[in-house]
Parts: structure tokens; sequence; C-alpha cells
């Protein structure tokens, strides 16, 4: 019988291997480096493996969902040393486009197929099934996994070769934490004038200013919950991946730079495991404001 492996059962990943169980008709076997990960994974019905390793010997399907650039690149490279021929290995992660595309050649040659698909919509998409993936690879291979896709997203869209699913990534977390800021701006300023936010939220919720980040992220920030349902460490690390893209195509992204910058402060004052409107914090601080409906 076919195997689904889901390396990785974070914030993103446990809800994601849940769905993958419930909707999937296969067998999945998760890992993680965290035990309490697994063991709630196994209260779900699921299976857990000890390595990433013994995840590649004995699934066909091996999802990927992990924190960093060398995560992913390690991981990937233990799967190839490991994996069956008919492997196809699917990196959920937000990823540095080259990293996918160097290692592409050798799942070639070992005859296995590297799809990337990144995912937007956060914690509560992840849990409901409800996530938007941007796929990279071998149209192919997309084609094969897609109704696994289904499983933990309402949209697949296949964007071109291997890294365009991660380019299409870094161009939704720019004008992701694009919006952050400006929304963040908008709210202190008028705080600061005596508007309270909670007012401010009602009146422009449903006009020209409307959102997902607003609609998200504003009540959030209104009420001091930082929880992350996207931890800003990691959307600083695509917005570096993206700075990074852009100087080696010669161009500049002054926009997206400035949140990265906001970002890497929130990370400079260890709150980087927090959700990534916390960047509003170093706005906050610049105005000698707290953005709060409380009176």
């Amino acid at each position: 019988m076919k195997k689904i492996g889901m390396i990785g059962l974070g914030t993103m990943g446990l809800p994601m291997a849940k769905n993958l169980l419930a909707k999937s008709g296969l067998t999945v076997v998760g890992y993680d480096v965290n035990e309490s990960k697994m063991e709630s994974f196994r209260q779900s019905g699921g299976i857990t493996e000890d390595s990433a390793a013994n995840i590649a010997k004995i699934c066909q399907f091996i999802f990927l969902s992990l924190p960093s650039n060398k995560s992913v690149e390690s991981t990937i490279r233990t799967i190839l040393q490991n994996a069956r021929e008919d492997a196809i290995i699917i990196d959920l992660s937000s990823t540095a486009p080259h990293i996918l595309q160097d290692l592409y050649p050798m799942a070639c040659a070992a005859g296995v197929q590297l799809v990337d698909s990144p995912v937007s919509g956060g914690e509560r998409a992840a849990i409901s099934g409800e996530l938007v993936l941007m796929c990279g690879g071998d149209c192919e291979a997309v084609e094969t996994i897609r109704e696994l896709l289904y499983c933990i997203g309402r949209r697949v869209t296949y964007m071109g070769p291997i890294g365009s699913g991660n380019i299409a990534k870094l161009a939704n977390n720019m004008i992701v934490g694009c919006n952050i800021l400006a929304m963040g701006e908008a709210f202190a300023f008028a705080q600061k004038a005596g508007i309270d936010p909670t007012v401010l939220f009602a009146a422009i919720k449903d006009g020209y200013a409307a959102s997902t980040v607003l609609s998200e992220k504003a009540p959030k920030i209104i009420a001091r919950d930082f929880r992350p349902s996207a931890k800003t460490i990691l959307h600083q690390k695509d917005l570096s991946n993206a700075v990074e893209l852009a100087a080696g195509m010669g161009v500049e992204i002054p926009f997206a730079a400035l949140a990265l910058e906001y970002m890497e402060q929130v990370g400079a004052r260890n709150l980087g495991n927090e959700d990534h409107c916390a960047c509003i914090k170093i706005i906050e601080e610049r105005m000698g404001v707290v953005i709060s409906g409380e009176k």
C-alpha cells in the first residue's frame, strides 16, 4: 500500500499531516525532532518513525514542512540517500529557490521526483485544509500528487519549473510583509491622533483598505495577541531570501527590504517566535504609542 510521509510536525506540518490522514485514504507516517509533536500526531491516528531516513525508506510521497533552508537541504539529501525510486519529494516549506534548483539534478539521477509547493494561509488555513499552494517542478509530478495537495489546500496552482513555487511564495510574502507594516503604521498613527483602533477597524474593514491581513491581523494587534499563526522568524527568512534573489537579478525591492528591516529588529528583541504582525511593536516604539482598544 502507498504511504505518505510528513517530515516536520510543527505549527503548519502537524495540521497538514492530520488532513492528509483524514482525507487521503492512505497511511500517513510522521517524523519530527520534537517528541511531543509526534505524540500529538499518534493521538490523531497517525504512525511515526524515528528518523527522516526511515520515512524515506517506506514512503512513496514524502512531504516536508521545515523551518530553515539548511534543514530542508540536509533533509532532502538524507531522503535521496534512502528513497525508493518511485518516490516524490514535496517541499511545503518556504525555501530559497536556488536550493531546490541545485538539488533537482541529484533527485533526477536518483530516479526521485522533486516538487516545491510552498503554502500560504497560516495556521488557521492549515487546520481547515484551505491553504493556497504554489507548485514548481515537472508538470507530470505535480499532476500525480494534485489529489493529495487538495487534501491540505483549496487552491493548487502550477507555476513552472523547480523553484517557481518558492518564487511565487516570496512574492506573496513580500506583499504580506508590506501590508502588515502599512496597517501597523496606519493604526499607530490613528491611535496617536486619538482614534480608537477598534472603531477604526470597523470603519475601514469593508472599504478599499480591506485585505486578509487587515481582517485577521488587526484584531490580533488590538487584543495584544501575538501567538503565532505565522512566526516572524519564518517571514524574516522569506524576505531575506527575496532580497538575496533580487540582488542576484540586479534589481532592488525597497519596500520588501524595509519590511525585512523591521522583522530583523523584532528578532533582535528575541521576539522572533511571535506572530509576524509583532513587527508593529517597532512602529509603536518609534511613535510612542501602543495600539489597543483598552482605554
